[in-house]
């Protein structure tokens, strides 16, 4: 663990982050609800194909300003868990047999969404010896065959620290492989009891190691300190990490871990200047931010999709 200066840890934190006790979400943190005529053709499309998504399962914020513009973030494996992540609002259980004819769906959902850049993730499937990287890679082969301009991101489980699954899902070639670190070492056993921290490391390093592009996000709000984001961003940067994104913990459930605090907007300024002076290619920091949310923006940026 990297030891940080204390007065460069203090300087990190501004003084609006603290201010106000917790209550009700503060303005920054408010959004419209989600409507408008693009918005409900992508559920339809969704419902009728009968697809997850990250969107609804996650219960995500922006959902109703991605839908609006036609974009998606598909979820395949099902929509049952086998981890219990404290954050998370996905469904946790014993999911039913892997669906096959999932792939061609998500694709042809894909190519009449007329979407240009696909994000595809995954619940958890511990129960599967692969852990549904077979899936990951034939969803991601009949996208780029039904419509090759299309480029894919991959939101990815950790497979249990089972590489040749992981191999699988390289050898697909995704355009961007993303896995989410989450959050800081020290509340592992809390925000990501199954999940092992070096686990994590180890499959970005694997992953930028072949030559992918690759990308992570943790959240904040969740009981960590500023100083342990940094040391989050800096192992991060250590195994080639190019994108990361940070966003404000929003507690789905009273079942779910409390919000320990409101990140203030300036907080997150600070976290985008330090991933810059780090060397990330691009930061992503802000309280709605999500690993999906305009991830076609932040691949345009670093030269991987041109729009």
């Amino acid at each position: 663990m990297r030891n940080l200066n204390i007065v460069q840890s203090q300087e990190l934190i501004p003084e609006t982050s603290q201010e106000k006790p917790l209550g009700r979400r503060p303005e920054w943190l408010k959004v419209r609800m989600p409507s408008g005529k693009t918005y409900k053709k992508t559920l339809d499309l969704v419902k009728r194909h009968e697809l997850h998504t990250v969107c609804e399962s996650a219960r995500c914020p922006n959902m109703g300003e991605c839908w609006a513009h036609g974009t998606a973030t598909f979820m395949i494996l099902g929509d049952v868990c086998t981890r219990s992540c404290g954050f998370c609002a996905v469904k946790t259980g014993k999911p039913e047999a892997l669906d096959y004819d999932e792939p061609a769906r998500v694709a042809d959902a894909i190519q009449k969404m007329g979407v240009r850049y696909a994000v595809i993730t995954s619940v958890n499937r511990d129960d599967q010896k692969l852990g549904g990287a077979d899936i990951f890679a034939e969803t991601i082969r009949l996208v780029r065959q039904t419509t090759p301009h299309v480029k894919v991101e991959v939101l990815i489980p950790d497979f249990m620290g089972n590489w040749d699954a992981l191999q699988r899902v390289i050898d697909a070639k995704p355009d961007v492989l993303n896995h989410n670190i989450e959050s800081v070492p020290r509340l592992y056993f809390r925000v990501r009891p199954q999940a092992k921290y070096p686990r994590t490391l180890e499959l970005l390093q694997r992953s930028k190691d072949q030559g992918l592009v690759t990308k992570s996000g943790l959240m904040v709000g969740i009981g960590e300190h500023p100083d342990e984001v940094i040391e989050v961003m800096h192992d991060l940067r250590n195994v080639g990490v190019d994108i990361i994104t940070i966003g404000q913990y929003l507690q789905p459930s009273k079942m779910h871990l409390p919000v320990d605090r409101f990140v203030h907007p300036d907080e997150f300024k600070l976290y985008e200047r330090e991933g810059y002076k780090l060397g990330f290619q691009h930061v992503a920091s802000g309280p709605l931010v999500r690993s999906s949310y305009h991830a076609d923006l932040s691949a345009k940026e670093i030269g991987v999709y041109s729009g």
